[in-house]
């Protein structure tokens, strides 16, 4: 990936991508809702090596603005080849229980604006016969849990919906890469007591970055959380639903 949009920008782990793929001089073009915050990251990938960094600010929750938003990149870098979603939320389950208002944020942004974004970017790759889209999706999405359903069902959405995005845009030669990651010790998970399962944001990057190198279609990072994730599936609804997971 040569030409790359990042959406959510300023997230943690998209900051990490963000540094890799301005070490291998990438053109960018990144998008997030702070201004400021986001000139700071541009900044950062045009002193490691980034030959161009453009940036946006825009709530990508507006998927009226989506369209425009991809034109706007498309133009910037003379077109993409690669696209890294990494904007989300996680959320809170009591809240999104007792209030649908809550829980409806959640499934908007980690969905719905999701799915509004990658019918752009596909419909351009696919014209083009070429490029990468790189998701990160959630080991949530694997399976619903009384502690995290909210969340885990608009990641659960999300990971189905690139499943068919990846059988439609396999003929066209275009990737369609879903990274699921376990715990990750972000901003977003300050208020979460840590331990071993936890990686950092440069560990998620860097497998990001090998997946879509290597055009996998899923992959979870850290890798152990393929197996853990088995054993979950793999208990049966009765004794699962008993279960305080």
């Amino acid at each position: 990936m040569k030409k790359v949009i990042i959406l959510g920008a300023t997230s943690a782990i998209a900051q990490a991508t963000v540094r890799l793929l301005a070490a291998r001089g990438a053109s960018l073009y990144l998008v997030g809702r702070n201004a400021e915050n986001l000139e700071a990251v541009a900044r950062d990938a045009a002193t490691r090596g980034a030959p161009k960094v453009e940036f946006r600010a825009l709530d990508l929750n507006d998927c009226d603005a989506h369209a425009s938003l991809v034109e706007r990149a498309w133009q910037a870098l003379g077109g993409l080849d690669g696209a890294v979603l990494a904007h989300g939320v996680l959320g809170d389950q009591d809240a999104s229980q007792r209030s649908w208002a809550a829980a409806e944020v959640v499934l908007r942004t980690n969905f719905l604006s999701a799915a509004s974004l990658l019918t752009e970017l596909a419909n351009r790759f696919e014209a083009q016969k070429a490029g990468t889209l790189v998701v990160i999706s959630s080991v949530a999405g694997d399976r619903g849990r009384q502690s995290n359903y909210v969340y885990g069902a608009s990641k659960g959405a999300l990971t189905v919906f690139l499943q068919g995005l990846r059988n439609r845009l396999a003929k066209s030669g275009v990737a369609v890469v879903t990274v699921k990651p376990g715990f990750v010790d972000t901003p977003m998970t300050a208020h979460v007591p840590k331990n071993k399962l936890f990686a950092t944001p440069e560990q998620v990057a860097k497998g990001l970055l090998r997946a879509a190198d290597g055009r996998k279609n899923e992959v979870y990072v850290p890798g152990f959380w393929a197996l853990i994730m088995l054993i979950i599936r793999s208990i049966p609804e009765p004794v699962f639903k008993r279960m305080k997971l």
